[in-house]
């Protein structure tokens, strides 16, 4: 079945125009920030819309990191099509996504952020306005460069406005701008919702008036030691963690998000007013989730279901409108829009083809996701059924996500559930084999799991723009 529609696929690339590919990619954003996915509590008419005309994955995954700053592994592996320990995180001698549509005779442009350094950059795409090779700034004073058709970049510079907006502007330049007789690649990289969440104040009043709520598996303080609990992220919020100030940062991050959906409505207007937008693949997804007040925790640190779980929509030409369960990795998108566009994927693409699963020709296309984090955590889902591993501490947490979607009843101690913690740990191992992790499951001495952390933060001045870089990094990357 998968060949016959392979060929078939080919077959009508081969005869109608090869399809424009417009890649919309969001910060920090968790796979349930989207009105149409039943949050009631956020605003975004324009995803909505992408959401109900498209393919939308519903269990889709970054694998994980070897550091904190997870979005420039995720990144790494979108770019590459491969997975976590096989690809170099500044793509030296990688062969990227764009690239490869550059080699195929596409116009490839790039916008906002790319935390993968400059020359993968300039290879990958022709030209690219108001670019930020940072991991983080100041929404509101983005330092950006611009790469030009000479192969050059322009001398960095804070621009003027706020980032969602700028990296807008550009895509709309390079859109109004394109002769359709030759089909682009368009890179969308918001930084938008990453912090600091400082929405603009339209956005930031609409959540401040009716604030969201808790999220259903908020914590007062992270139940033991994960190995993460005071990196970078954790210090946004003192512990325990109030109630009141963590539906703050929810209202802000909400708002961030509402006001990046907007931008992308700008966006998809230009693309229907130039009538390019029926030949154009849609792709609406984010590097990885993020916490927030979830399991006592605020960053993405971890492999809870809300920091390792995106949203993935794919709108376009030949897509049926939809969705999926099936166990799909972000870099799977690698292997799919080349084949949405006959472009030749290159050597070592690690990822796998969505479209059998689009098409409703297959429910699935792996059995079990392998979710990892530095040398600290492992985790398997079979889709009903997860595990947690944790090798420093010796611990092990599973969860029947079919009942208990949030994670918050750990059955690891069932005795009726032994013989599937056996599996799942014989599937965790298998991965780690496949995908050439270096790090084992077991420690000859663990360490305490117990700690603590009541009072050990102070509320920081969250609605100073920019001070967690120059309090954490001094101005540099961070996370």
């Amino acid at each position: 079945m998968f060949s016959l529609f392979f060929i078939t696929t080919l077959a009508l690339s081969q005869e109608s125009p090869r399809p424009n590919v417009l890649f919309l990619f969001a910060d920090d954003q968790r796979a349930d920030t989207i009105s149409a996915y039943g949050n009631e509590y956020i605003r975004t008419p324009e995803l909505d819309r992408l959401s109900e005309a498209g393919f939308n994955f519903r269990r889709a995954y970054c694998m994980g990191s070897i550091h904190g700053a997870v979005c420039q592994p995720s990144r790494a592996m979108l770019m590459s099509g491969r997975s976590l320990y096989r690809v170099p995180m500044d793509l030296k001698d990688t062969p990227t996504l764009p690239e490869l549509f550059r080699k195929a005779g596409y116009a490839t442009f790039g916008t906002g952020k790319w935390h993968n350094g400059r020359e993968s950059f300039k290879r990958s795409f022709e030209t690219g306005r108001n670019l930020m090779f940072h991991g983080m700034s100041n929404h509101e004073a983005v330092p950006t460069t611009h790469l030009q058709a000479d192969g050059s970049y322009t001398p960095e510079a804070v621009a003027k406005g706020f980032s969602s907006e700028l990296f807008a502007d550009a895509a709309i330049g390079f859109l109004e701008s394109h002769e359709k007789d030759q089909p682009f690649f368009c890179y969308v990289s918001f930084s938008s919702p990453h912090d600091p969440r400082q929405p603009p104040e339209a956005y930031r009043e609409q959540y401040a008036e009716g604030r969201p709520p808790l999220p259903p598996n908020f914590m007062p303080q992270h139940p033991f030691q994960n190995g993460w609990l005071v990196g970078r992220d954790e210090v946004l919020a003192p512990w325990p963690r109030p109630p009141e100030m963590i539906r703050d940062q929810l209202g802000e991050y909400y708002g961030m998000i509402a006001h990046m959906d907007a931008q992308i409505g700008r966006i998809l207007r230009v693309l229907e007013r130039r009538g390019m937008r029926e030949n154009t693949l849609i792709v609406f997804t984010a590097d990885h989730g993020l916490a927030v007040g979830s399991h006592g925790l605020l960053g993405k640190q971890n492999l809870y279901e809300h920091s390792m779980r995106t949203p993935l929509i794919v709108e376009g030409p030949g897509v049926q409108e939809g969705e999926s369960d099936a166990l799909v990795y972000l870099f799977d998108l690698f292997p799919t829009l080349c084949n949405a566009a006959n472009v030749s994927a290159s050597p070592g693409v690690e990822g796998l083809d969505l479209h059998p699963v689009m098409s409703g020709a297959k429910t699935t296309v792996r059995d079990t996701i392998f979710t990892t984090y530095e040398d600290l955590q492992r985790a398997v889902c079979d889709g009903d059924w997860k595990l947690i591993h944790y090798p420093k501490i010796a611990r092990t947490q599973l969860f029947h996500l079919k009942e208990d979607p949030h994670e918050l009843h750990d059955l690891s101690a069932d005795p009726r559930q032994a013989q599937r913690l056996t599996v799942l740990f014989e599937e965790l191992e298998e991965w780690r084999r496949r995908t050439d992790d270096p790090h084992p499951l077991h420690v000859d001495t663990p360490q305490t799991d117990d700690i603590d952390m009541s009072g050990r933060a102070r509320e920081p001045d969250r609605h100073q723009p920019g001070w967690i870089i120059e309090k954490y990094f001094g101005g540099d990357e961070g996370h």
